[in-house]
């Protein structure tokens, strides 16, 4: 595996655990859980500044991973769609780059 490819894939580690642990974080702190959570995203301009970001920039990554998929017929590089949503972009994004990496056969 190449270096590039090995980097991909600790960012998209990274970028699963450590967002992850401030949520957790968050809602054990709060015991508001999942709602609790999502609301604080919006408690001010710029938390909700940063949550549209991150929303757009979740969308247009879709996007792309949509239509490359549909070109590469790399299916397995679906799965970067989940996670982006479900966890986030700092994971989906590096996930995808690791999967559209990968040597075409």
């Amino acid at each position: 595996m190449s270096a590039l490819r090995l980097t991909y894939l600790a960012l998209a580690i990274w970028g699963a655990i450590h967002p992850m642990v401030w949520f957790l974080r968050h809602m054990r702190e709060t015991g508001t859980g999942l709602p609790g959570l999502i609301d604080a995203w919006y408690v001010n301009a710029s938390t909700t500044g940063l949550t549209w970001d991150l929303t757009i920039a979740a969308i247009a990554l879709t996007v792309w991973i949509v239509a490359e998929t549909r070109a590469r017929r790399n299916w397995l590089a679906l799965v970067a769609i989940p996670a982006t949503f479900c966890i986030g972009v700092s994971c989906g994004l590096p996930l995808y780059l690791f999967l559209r990496t990968r040597p075409v056969r």
